[in-house]
């Protein structure tokens, strides 16, 4: 991944990362904004849930439920406009739980391609079954069959 310096705002510029599938796209309204124009971070927070959700869910083949926000670092301001691109992949696996890393992207003035990271945070979900009650995770040679 290349970075710049943005000269007129001091931020760094990036890419989105490259052979990685986003989890989500969205684009915040007006609605989830204060009266400037920046984007409320509980709003993002809830985006990065719905993101870090979707591999934990695949990875326990079912109901998860979200245990810990081990880290949340909001690197940019996001603004309305911005389109947002949520990264997530599992990076560790306990007997009941996964804990998956997230990146935030916005690309901003989509016309010149600035794309600056926004936010990371890392989540630990648990796997629960009908009950809401914590269950073991499935091996992985039964989710690949």
């Amino acid at each position: 991944m290349t970075t710049t310096e943005n000269t007129v705002t001091g931020t760094e510029r990036v890419r989105l990362p490259e052979g990685k599938m986003p989890m989500l796209r969205v684009m915040p309204a007006p609605s989830d904004a204060n009266l400037y124009g920046d984007v409320f971070g509980g709003w993002i927070m809830a985006q990065v849930d719905i993101a870090g959700s979707l591999p934990a869910t695949r990875r326990a083949n079912g109901r998860v439920a979200t245990i810990a926000v081990n880290s949340f670092v909001f690197k940019q301001p996001v603004f309305v406009g911005d389109l947002l691109t949520f990264y997530a992949e599992v990076v560790r696996e306990g007997r009941t739980s996964v804990t998956v890393n997230v990146e935030v992207y916005a690309e901003r003035n989509r016309m010149s391609a600035d794309v600056v990271k926004v936010t990371e945070a890392t989540l630990t979900y648990v796997a629960t079954g009908d009950d809401r009650k914590p269950r073991v995770l499935p091996p992985l040679e039964t989710l690949l069959d």
